[in-house]
């Protein structure tokens, strides 16, 4: 929300299917913040379209760096909100050319009024399109008039590897146009969501992110969008190298139904996973009552291994299988309770508003 703290405790449990234990060691002590807000800290979350990609070699050096910002910085945008309780600041990125910019849902969130900023000439109107919360995603719409838009190219967040060049290009404390870099640090991580839901397969970096990158691009050594900035883990408040983004496929699968103004529906399993204490799996600590998972049959102290033929190591595996999935799409979910082992079929819901 606007100005607001996300949850900052990695290790609760949290219920429903996108929600697992975050293993994130050494971290008791660090906060997770938006970058919605000069006052807050925060990071930046990217969403791009798919504009055919510039034939370019991977930046390998400053020269390399110096010349995609060139390339792709003017499709980089700041953002400005204003409500009844004050405004805030934040960024985006253009996906097309006919004015579509993606951001993260906090920093509009509870907007009033919204105006863009390009690179050149004075501030223009935008109107809020479509919303996500539950992966911190927005779409905005502004009038290019004769405005020429440099749309990003959206890349894929699958197959990143850690070690791999990251760029974020933002509006850190309001200096509009910033560019730093790093490396993507780790990869399938989860992030504090809406209410005590997840947002799972997340991209980490240590490419800085502050305050008012919010909404910004994270991009490849090729300056497609590989992610958008939305957290980081900090114990100052301020940028300490753990930045987190919205992984881009994430972007494109909900794209479609932010365009046409939809609601975008979450999955839901309806259960709270552990990391299970003996062997590999995902021990189950709760299960809601009246949820897709209990109507289904499955328990607490089940160990969930498998997943529709995908292997379980870890509780975030849980949340992360289903939230490639759909309402209404039925998963089949193998458990080992006690000395037995049985498959649980279970058709996903959708995830009831401000559950947690």
């Amino acid at each position: 929300m606007n100005a607001d703290r996300r949850n900052s405790n990695f290790l609760a449990a949290m219920l429903g299917a996108l929600a697992v234990a975050i293993p994130f060691a050494g971290l008791a002590v660090a906060g997770v913040f938006d970058a919605d807000s000069d006052a807050q800290p925060a990071s930046t979350t990217t969403a791009a379209a798919d504009p055919t990609p510039s034939a370019v070699a991977p930046a390998t050096s400053a020269t390399d760096v110096s010349a995609l910002y060139e390339r792709v910085s003017t499709g980089v945008v700041s953002i400005e909100t204003r409500s009844g309780s004050g405004g805030g600041t934040g960024s985006g990125f253009v996906i097309d050319t006919v004015g579509h910019i993606v951001t993260n849902e906090h920093v509009i969130d509870g907007a009033e009024t919204v105006r863009v900023r390009f690179s050149e000439g004075a501030p223009v109107s935008a109107r809020i399109v479509g919303e996500d919360p539950s992966n911190d995603l927005a779409l905005l719409k502004v009038d290019a008039g004769d405005r020429k838009l440099t749309p990003l190219t959206l890349g894929s967040s699958k197959a990143l590897k850690v070690g791999q060049s990251a760029i974020a290009i933002g509006s850190p404390f309001r200096l509009e146009g910033t560019l730093t870099t790093g490396v993507v640090s780790a990869i399938g991580r989860s992030i504090s969501g809406q209410g005590n839901f997840s947002i799972d397969n997340v991209v980490q970096t240590d490419a800085a992110i502050n305050p008012g990158n919010s909404g910004g691009p994270l991009l490849d050594a090729s300056g497609r969008v590989i992610g958008v900035n939305a957290q980081i883990a900090s114990t100052t408040g301020a940028n300490d190298g753990v930045g987190f983004a919205i992984p881009v496929d994430t972007v494109k699968k909900v794209l479609p139904e932010l365009k046409a103004g939809r609601e975008v529906k979450p999955p839901y399993l309806g259960v709270s996973t552990g990391d299970a204490t003996t062997g590999t799996g995902a021990q189950v600590a709760a299960v809601v009552d009246g949820g897709p998972a209990e109507r289904a049959g499955l328990r607490v102290g089940d160990r969930i291994v498998a997943i529709s033929g995908r292997e379980v190591t870890r509780s975030t595996d849980v949340s992360a299988i289903v939230t490639e999935r759909k309402p209404g799409d039925r998963i089949d979910i193998r458990v080992r309770r006690g000395r037995d082992e049985r498959t649980i079929s279970v058709t996903l819901g959708t995830r009831p508003s401000g559950s947690s």
